[in-house]
């Protein structure tokens, strides 16, 4: 073999070890939560079979190529068994947040939504979401992930369900929402989450979020906590200079000169480095926690610009720190915020976050856990083999769709796809819509009778 595939080699043998190694630790740490080891090993089940390469993901598609004669087990997991859910998700938070004490961590929030065809689902509402490409009918989840240099993992979710359905007893009733979830604004959500996160024990040093973040209760909070934020504003967000003169960002960064903007490196991609334009402006904070204070006492706040070098487009971004900070640190803080992206594409791509076909509140708890679950098994198995390994210059880093594409042949089971067990699946499955066919068609019969 080649230097290269030897190098290949190697890294499959250290992620097959580690894959393992994180599997195993994850569902430890969650097993006191079940309440029957018949539950327990059917979330094991659940979580290894997300990673399976499928069509689809929900409780029919994983119950077939996990070998099961129905999809009534994972149902019965997501929907009723005995499962405390948020204490499983406080155990992988607490498993994450050891894995990466030492790291310089980024506490970062952002939401996604997934398109939903009927208001039945818990949450699902007519509302913006970036991920359908503006205003329809869907489910939103604020989401807070812990990024490091080398690792990012989604530690906490929540499902924003809007003033409507937050209101709506019936409907609570019937998806059978906690009654102690109230109506709670995205920023109120992700505060939440920093919150419990600094209660866990994760060691961070800011927050970064986008526009939906920026506002003043949510930074005011941000602050108390000890931490410090960039977050993104509209070019249109009004700020104040040293003098109290209020200016909208776009204006305020005009008293930039030419010569101040520097160029900055924001990452490594496969036609090089990308590299864009900063430039920032002291600004007065607008959050302090005690309004007497003066504005030496109140850290460093500052108005960050980042400008295209080719399209001269410029975004903006609002910063506080507890003390003196580098632009370049600020840089590094912003562009940490881009990679819960790179988080949402591994986990709707490989793990199955926005496919959950429930409805009720419990099964999309528990759905979107054990996607999360998936999820951060895989981050931590990535970030072992990027530990481990050596660098080899022929080949590219390893990538999770390659660390997945090696698992997948190496250590997770292989689907069942045998003659009988299809054949089996096949009549089910027509079994079950001829049956669910018969009952509609008898119950729009009965509505039609005068």
């Amino acid at each position: 073999m080649t230097t290269y595939q030897d190098a290949v080699a190697v890294e499959a043998t250290i992620a097959e070890q580690a894959w393992g190694e994180a599997f195993g630790r994850a569902m430890r740490a969650v097993a006191g939560c079940f309440a029957r080891r018949e539950a327990r090993a059917t979330a094991a089940e659940l979580v290894a079979g997300l990673l399976l390469e499928v069509d689809s993901r929900n409780c029919w598609t994983l119950a077939q190529v996990l070998g099961h004669p129905g999809p009534h087990r994972l149902q019965h997991l997501l929907s009723r068994a005995r499962f405390d859910h948020e204490r499983a998700r406080q155990e992988i938070a607490c498993l994450v947040i050891d894995e990466l004490a030492g790291q310089s961590v980024v506490l970062v929030a952002d939401e996604t939504g997934d398109a939903k065809s009927s208001t039945d689902c818990v949450g699902a509402g007519r509302q913006y979401s970036g991920a359908i490409g503006g205003v329809g009918l869907c489910q939103v989840a604020v989401h807070l992930a812990a990024v490091t240099a080398t690792t990012k993992v989604i530690i906490d979710r929540a499902l924003y369900l809007p003033a409507d359905w937050a209101a709506d007893e019936e409907r609570r009733e019937v998806a059978g929402v906690p009654e102690e979830i109230a109506f709670a604004t995205k920023p109120q959500q992700a505060l939440a989450m920093v919150t419990d996160a600094l209660a866990a024990g994760l060691k961070a040093r800011c927050f970064a979020g986008d526009e939906v973040y920026c506002g003043r209760e949510l930074r005011r909070g941000i602050r108390a906590l000890g931490l410090g934020y960039t977050v993104g504003i509209a070019a249109t967000y009004q700020v104040t200079d040293g003098t109290g003169c209020r200016w909208e960002a776009r204006k305020m960064i005009n008293k930039v000169r030419p010569g101040q903007w520097m160029r900055r490196q924001t990452g490594h991609g496969t036609k090089g480095t990308r590299e864009y334009d900063w430039a920032w402006l002291d600004v007065r904070p607008d959050d302090a926690l005690d309004e007497n204070r003066n504005e030496k006492e109140a850290g460093t706040s500052v108005l960050v610009a980042r400008r295209h070098r080719y399209t001269g487009e410029v975004s903006y971004f609002r910063c506080w720190a507890p003390g003196d900070v580098s632009l370049g640190t600020l840089v590094e803080v912003i562009c940490r915020r881009w990679r819960i992206e790179e988080t949402f594409q591994l986990a709707k791509g490989f793990t199955g976050l926005d496919q959950a076909q429930v409805t009720c509140w419990n099964s999309w708890m528990r759905w979107s856990l054990f996607a999360l679950i998936a999820a951060a098994v895989l981050a931590l198995t990535a970030a072992a083999v990027h530990d481990a390994a050596e660098d080899e210059p022929a080949l590219v880093p390893l990538s999770c769709p390659e660390l997945i594409r090696l698992l997948r042949a190496l250590v997770l089971p292989p689907p069942v796809r045998d003659r009988e067990h299809v054949l089996h699946w096949t009549a089910w499955r027509r079994h079950h819509q001829a049956v669910a066919t018969a009952c509609h068609q008898q119950r729009h019969h009965r509505h039609d009778q005068p």
